[in-house]
């Protein structure tokens, strides 16, 4: 029987299965570095699939598929584990048993792709050479990251893989479909807190106070500069500020306002530059105030997530062997941040999209939204690729032949 035929007929064996873990995982969700019955779970689950593995952390679980030690090249497949503070409104079996938390990220569908892929590499393994290093990684939502963590540990060690492959899922694109962008897809995020300290006083006799309420205001103004004419045209930038508290009131004006923004680029030059215009454009805006202070923090986030450019082509390549060309998409850049960026610093590495959408069953809510939820269909599409790249990137790199 053809390979992808044999992949496929195993998807399809174990789909029962890997939707039976993805549901129980997310009926019990837990927060970042919090997912210890998670982690207890997933790693029943490879007991009982005769899989060895460790904890370079508290709640994250590696292991190693050996298939020839004797082979230098190691593909490592990742899957992130945690869920969102949201409260869940899906009126499901399934729903969120724990109040306040909800796999709203789809991380549940992607350690139960996870797993199954390792069970149809594991039944496949005369098909390939090489060793498979599994990573089921914590905190991808909270910074630091799970993923520095993971790395900090040496997950990336003894073997050193030679290719690394994250898979996410994607409500925008249909069930049966995926998503690459070879080269940035991901922004950097780092998080902004800016602190204006000033005499307070009467709002009827503004002239006697440091006006905070004033400053703040000029300085979001003013820093939005550093997007319109400060930042590269070529390199997208976002600065938004989502919170500000002055603990005045209608005649108040109150001696400290505080401010919370995001600031995300796709170069990491610009990004350290911009840091600094930050910083002088908050500290000029109150240099006219005459006791009005500003203290400005800024905490690096997430990198930019850079694909491998030739990595990325490739299993591009691979999927429309496995999938059809019409099923694989080119993807926009994104805004939004992954700790997958990590790894993608350290060693080549593929982050794509799984479509899990369907209009039709009413499947289209977004990521991180109350109401966001998958259609399971996708299960079989996502383990059998996740496999499919991997013995295809091994067979190309051991002179192997999948067709």
């Amino acid at each position: 029987m053809e390979l992808k035929k044999r992949i496929f007929e195993r998807a399809e064996h174990y789909f029962n299965y890997i939707v039976k873990i993805r549901r129980h995982l997310h009926q019990y969700p837990e927060l970042s570095f919090q997912e210890f019955d998670t982690t207890h779970y997933i790693e029943e689950c490879l007991t009982n699939e005769g899989f060895q593995f460790e904890k370079p952390i508290e709640t994250g679980t590696t292991g190693l598929l050996r298939n020839d030690p004797g082979m230098s090249d190691t593909v490592a497949l990742r899957a992130d584990i945690d869920a969102l503070p949201i409260e869940e409104k899906n009126e499901i079996e399934y729903a969120s048993k724990n109040k306040g938390v909800m796999h709203a990220c789809g991380h549940d569908a992607h350690t139960a792709a996870l797993i199954g892929a390792l069970m149809i590499l594991r039944d496949l393994q005369t098909e390939f050479n090489g060793d498979v290093k599994f990573i089921f990684q914590p905190g991808e939502e909270k910074l630091p990251g799970g993923a520095k963590k993971m790395i900090d540990s040496g997950v990336l060690e003894k073997p050193v893989p030679s290719l690394i492959i994250g898979q996410h899922v994607y409500p925008d694109l249909p069930a049966g479909k995926l998503g690459y962008r070879p080269g940035p897809y991901m922004a950097s995020s780092d998080e902004v807190y800016i602190t204006i300290k000033g005499k307070g006083g009467h709002g009827g006799i503004p002239h006697q106070t440091d006006d905070t309420v004033f400053f703040a205001s000029q300085m979001i103004q003013s820093l939005q500069q550093i997007v319109s004419r400060k930042a590269p045209p070529t390199i997208p930038t976002v600065l938004s500020f989502g919170k500000i508290t002055g603990n005045g009131a209608t005649n108040v004006i109150p001696e400290e306002v505080y401010m919370e923004g995001t600031f995300r680029t796709m170069d990491e030059t610009w990004r350290a530059e911009a840091h600094a215009l930050i910083r002088r454009i908050a500290e000029n805006i109150v240099a006219s105030g005459y006791d009005t202070q500003v203290d400005v923090s800024i905490i690096k986030g997430y990198p930019v997530l850079m694909n491998n450019e030739d990595m990325t082509r490739k299993c591009m390549e691979y999927s429309e062997r496995l999938l059809g060309e019409r099923n694989i998409e080119t993807l926009d850049i994104r805004m939004t941040a992954e700790d997958f960026s990590y790894y993608t610093q350290k060693i080549p590495g593929v982050f794509y999209r799984l479509g899990v959408g369907n209009q039709s069953k009413g499947i289209e809510s977004a990521l991180h939204s109350s109401t966001f939820n998958i259609d399971e269909e996708a299960l079989k599409t996502g383990m059998a690729n996740l496999a499919w790249l991997t013995i295809s990137y091994l067979n190309d790199h051991n002179a192997g032949d999948t067709s």
